[in-house]
């Protein structure tokens, strides 16, 4: 009924129609048929044809004819138009950028990974902003947003920290959303420059009509995280934690696969907390961080070798591979990073309460090498009354991936509206959207 959907006119109605289908096409990894879409979505048979129709008529999806594994009427799964929806998803890090382009229904096909030198930030990403130029050039107004995981907080959506680069208070609106990303093909769906203010709103609600798809910001962690809950071991759960560890340890609180961003958007700073006793100052500034103890820096650390910030990744992982083959100094090591990464996450399920935790990046491979050590930690780190029922403690269904997973989920989370969808609609038809 209008009143609880708040729509209010009969195209209101079928736009919010239309993106619930959307919506649990893309959620379901564009694998259900027309018939479990009506089931679950309560829709009558009639009504969802016709917004199978109106997907197919603005090229959002296409039917494929499903695996039949019984004789019936044969069924059809809804896929990606091939002309459909695309959004770019870019996962930054302190040494390096990975660019990827996403369909409706999430699967992901690299474009471009490129090493990039420490830098000024005016330097760094102005040459990663003409890179996604040349990528959305390339793609065509098919790319509907940009979603970019960056290593560090980011504040209000716009101001970015990365500690191991020195960087602070980094404008990336002005270094990367306000500058166009490519002048406006003929009928693209973005005719009309947002205004400041409009750049700054939270990324739902910002537009979609402009002279660029509209490019969004966030934490790697976060959308690691949000990438787990989404199409990981995560999914379905009503309170996660997932932990990504780099250098050095991000992650997020989910509750109903939404993660609890703060304040500010800055919340799931694990790393930044005093869970292990560490001593010394962290490049982020506080004292005692558990970033000190885990992560690729803490394990070159523990070596003897020296720490460049925002380098030595490929020199951690070679580490636990020296500790497998046996070499005692290097398994000494990793059993004090296992250890300590046991121990933090079992402060981090007192605090939270979680059903499952989730480990990616480093935090996977010190559980699959040392996952005896992980989890006597956990254990012993836990409330008493936690440990009859631990909550789960597994390594991320995603791997490298997750960030540029969440990346791309965050581009069609602001895709999947009512301004994204006529938006698109109007490239589709020029009379569509006129309800």
């Amino acid at each position: 009924m209008p009143g609880e959907t708040g729509a209010t006119t009969s195209g209101q109605l079928r736009v919010h129609n239309l993106l619930r289908m959307l919506r649990a096409v893309h959620d379901g990894g564009a694998r259900h048929t027309r018939a479990q879409l009506t089931h679950d979505l309560d829709l009558a048979r009639g009504t969802a044809t016709v917004l199978v129709a109106d997907l197919i008529g603005d090229r959002l999806v296409r039917e494929e004819p499903a695996v039949q594994r019984a004789r019936g009427r044969p069924t059809h799964v809804l896929r990606p138009h091939p002309e459909g929806p695309i959004a770019l998803a870019v996962d930054f890090r302190e040494d390096s950028w990975t660019i990827a382009v996403a369909e409706l229904g999430g699967r992901l096909a690299p474009r471009e990974t490129r090493p990039h030198p420490a830098g000024p930030p005016e330097a760094v990403l102005s040459e990663l902003a003409e890179a996604v130029r040349a990528h959305v050039a390339a793609l065509g107004p098919r790319v509907i947003g940009v979603g970019i995981a960056m290593p560090g907080p980011v504040r209000d959506d716009r101001l970015l920290d990365i500690p191991h680069l020195g960087w602070r208070d980094v404008d990336a609106d002005a270094l990367l959303i306000s500058t166009p990303l490519t002048a406006p093909p003929t009928g693209a769906p973005f005719t009309q420059a947002p205004s400041a203010e409009a750049s700054r709103t939270a990324p739902s609600d910002r537009p979609h009509a402009g002279s660029r798809p509209p490019v969004l910001l966030d934490n790697d962690a976060t959308l690691a995280g949000l990438a787990e809950a989404r199409r990981g071991a995560l999914r379905g759960v009503a309170v996660g934690l997932h932990l990504h560890v780099d250098f050095d340890v991000g992650g997020a609180l989910l509750l109903d696969g939404r993660p609890v961003k703060g304040a500010h958007g800055t919340s799931g700073e694990f790393g930044h907390m005093p869970l292990t006793g560490a001593a010394g100052v962290c490049a982020c500034g506080a004292t005692g961080c558990w970033s000190l103890d885990v992560g690729a820096n803490a394990l070159l650390r523990l070596t003897g070798s020296a720490v460049t910030p925002g380098a030595g990744r490929a020199e951690a992982r070679q580490v636990i591979t020296r500790a497998m083959a046996g070499d005692a100094a290097s398994a000494g090591v990793l059993t004090t990073t296992a250890h300590a990464l046991g121990q933090g996450v079992s402060a981090l399920v007192n605090a939270h309460d979680p059903h499952v935790v989730t480990l990616s990046g480093v935090g996977a491979d010190l559980w699959a090498h040392a996952e005896e050590t992980v989890r006597t930690a956990y254990l012993a780190g836990l409330m008493m009354f936690r440990r009859d029922r631990p909550p789960e403690l597994v390594p991320s269904e995603l791997g490298i991936d997750a960030p540029l997973i969440g990346a791309a989920e965050l581009a069609f989370d602001a895709f999947l509206t009512p301004e994204g969808l006529r938006a698109w609609q109007r490239i589709q038809s020029p009379k569509a959207n006129q309800t």
